[in-house]
């Protein structure tokens, strides 16, 4: 019954943007995250805060990263695996070029 009503509460007729109600609607995107318009009784679009719009991008992002790196795993033979050593040699990499870069944060 929660997704009936939290469905209920995040769809808007289309009619409020006509009667001058879109900073009503806007403000309550930003609080809640999202709103669905309706439009004779159908879903005619998403409305998404700007935070709640980067935090999906960001997961799609994600997802198709952790698929591709899925889809080269198997295709990945350690027989033809190179050694960062044998890497670093052959691009003239020394220990301490390496050593005397500044750290990088992964995320």
């Amino acid at each position: 019954m929660a997704d009936i009503s939290s469905a209920l509460r995040s769809t808007i007729p289309i009619s409020l943007f006509n009667r001058g109600m879109a900073g009503k609607v806007f403000e309550d995107v930003r609080r809640q995250g999202a709103k669905v318009v309706m439009k004779n009784n159908s879903p005619e679009c998403v409305l998404l805060s700007p935070e709640e719009y980067l935090r999906l991008i960001d997961e799609v992002n994600d997802a198709k990263l952790a698929a591709l790196a899925a889809q080269r795993m198997q295709g990945f033979d350690p027989a033809n695996a190179i050694p960062a050593e044998e890497v670093y040699r052959q691009n003239g990499i020394t220990k301490a070029a390496l050593d005397s870069m500044d750290e990088v944060e992964f995320e």
